[in-house]
């Protein structure tokens, strides 16, 4: 539609809006405008010819220009004709139905159209408490007091200050910490190894410094971690380790064995950063601390005397199945395994396959720094793995073994290839084999990816049984376990559902291990003196 027909059905629509006396006629009907239209030609070209129009048209372009509202004798600017060149006009908004817009805002009140130009009143300044503090949170008033109250009473001396020994008061009724960082928030006070803290000097450290508000994880983040540091490595643990060996009633037996005392610290560092260093560089950060359990065992290995019943990490019946294991496989005792000792593991309960994928590194580079062998520390990851492949980490480690090309993904031919040695197995032990078809399926009903050609690690995540899957392709005893279903088994996961299956494992493993130590005592009789190089150490 051309601009001068739409400026010529406007003008016809809303010439009845137009003052009779502006256009210097006498009245007419609004009917017989719309039913002339030559009338309304006529009339409008007459308008057009006035002086008036002209003055008026004028100053209508300099107040759109000046961007004011015009009007014409009550009249809106806009029941005028549009006054924009061609092709710049701005849309108009839809016509009511009822007639002309401009009639009905003739006749609406401001207040009934709800206008947006009304006025609104400027809102109150209100002022936003402080809520980020770069070194934490300050205590309040009253938790201050109270700390300075329990200080001053345990500080009798405030010139000489306390010692190391009698330092651990304070942090347990202070700090509400675990005993044994007692000596590593000692030493952090004491930079200049005087020997002695001061009232000042904790004060200085511990309220003036906000570690009285943070939380407990923070706290012992900062306690153990090294100046200039922004995580934790397991030498940073090594102290807490040290005093927890010293003072804790259920180690006591270990006292007088410092090399047994080393073992089992290592193995208790091991285990934290197996499980919580979900990075695997080493590098513990604060994230990673408060995200783990670390803390609750450490608060329980505190209250608890029977070291046994804390199994997060400080069991020493765990350490004990961990260490004689190694020992056992570790035949010449230079502290190395290589593939040959690995395929020994559980009754040569793995296959070949996935043992040389081990020591080829697949799924974690060793720390031995021995090529085709792993040291101690790189045994307690595998042996965590494969006793309890229900965990992040052991699902971690067994994916990685399988993924052949590292895509990301196992496929079926990936597991095939493991799978193969397995149906082989099977065959020389007189056992009906199973066809990977068959197993493929049952895999797939069990894990229910979300592609049926392939599965992610975060399929096998999703799923309880994907430990079963592993079994299936590489621990014919735990298959075969799996495929009868023994009942006793599933009678203790009942039990306690609390246990992990490395729990249930390391009671099984300690008990047979004792009797065993049993009865090679009665055999050989208790005077004897063992051979450390033939026998385990215990």
């Amino acid at each position: 539609m051309s601009l001068s027909i739409k400026m010529e059905i406007d003008a016809l629509e809303d010439v009845t809006s137009l003052d009779p006396e502006l256009l210097q006629i006498p009245e007419v009907s609004p009917f017989a405008l719309k039913t002339s239209p030559q009338l309304v030609e006529d009339l409008f070209s007459q308008w057009l010819s006035l002086p008036e129009t002209s003055h008026l048209v004028k100053s209508l372009i300099d107040d759109a220009k000046a961007g004011t509202i015009a009007s014409v004798n009550g009249v809106a600017n806009n029941s005028l004709p549009s006054m924009f060149p061609s092709g710049s006009a701005p849309p108009l908004s839809p016509r009511s139905s009822s007639g002309s817009p401009r009639t009905s805002k003739q006749k609406s009140s401001p207040s009934a159209l709800g206008s947006p130009l009304k006025l609104v009143s400027e809102p109150m300044q209100e002022v936003i408490p402080q809520f980020y503090f770069q070194n934490g949170r300050p205590p309040t008033k009253e938790l201050r007091e109270q700390c300075l109250s329990k200080i001053n009473h345990l500080f009798n001396n405030p010139l000489n200050g306390l010692q190391i020994d009698e330092f651990k008061t304070v942090t347990k009724e202070v700090c509400k910490l675990p005993f044994f960082l007692s000596s590593a928030l000692f030493r952090k006070i004491d930079a200049d190894c005087a020997g002695i803290v001061t009232r000042d000097a904790f004060i200085k450290y511990w309220v003036d410094g906000n570690m009285l508000a943070i939380d407990i994880a923070t706290q012992i983040f900062e306690i153990l971690k090294r100046p200039g540091c922004k995580h934790l490595t397991q030498v940073d643990f090594k102290p807490v380790l040290r005093e927890l060996l010293a003072t804790h009633p259920g180690l006591e037996f270990l006292r007088n064995t410092p090399e047994f005392q080393d073992r089992y610290a290592e193995t208790v560092i091991y285990r934290i950063f197996y499980h919580i260093n979900r990075s695997g560089n080493g590098r513990l950060t604060l994230r990673e601390l408060k995200r783990g359990n670390l803390v609750a065992a450490m608060q329980h290995a505190d209250e608890e005397e029977d070291i046994n019943k804390v199994l997060r990490y400080f069991s020493y019946e765990h350490f004990y199945v961990i260490y004689c294991k190694f020992w056992e496989l570790d035949t010449d005792h230079d502290f190395f395994i290589d593939g040959e000792n690995l395929i020994k593991y559980g009754n040569h309960a793995l296959t070949y396959r996935i043992v040389d994928r081990i020591v080829s590194q697949a799924p974690q580079k060793f720390t031995s720094e021995v090529e085709g062998k792993m040291g101690y520390e790189d045994f307690v990851y595998f042996m965590l793995s494969e006793e309890d492949k229900s965990s992040e980490p052991s699902l971690e480690y067994w994916f990685k073994c399988i993924d052949l090309d590292g895509n990301g993904v196992l496929t079926p031919n990936e597991m095939q290839f493991f799978y193969e040695e397995q149906l082989h197995r099977m065959e020389c032990m007189a056992q009906e084999p199973v066809l990977f078809e068959d197993i493929l399926c049952q895999i797939i009903d069990m894990i229910a990816p979300e592609r049926e050609d392939c599965i992610t690690l975060r399929d096998l995540k999703g799923c309880k049984l994907s430990g079963n899957v592993f079994n299936i392709l590489f621990n014919l005893n735990k298959f075969m376990a799996f495929e009868t279903r023994d009942p006793f088994l599933i009678r203790q996961e009942h039990e306690d559902p609390t246990l992990t299956e490395w729990d249930r494992f390391a009671h099984r493993e300690y008990i047979r291990l004792s009797m065993e130590e049993d009865v090679e005592e009665a055999s050989n009789g208790s005077a004897e003196v063992w051979d450390e190089s033939l026998e385990a150490p215990f």
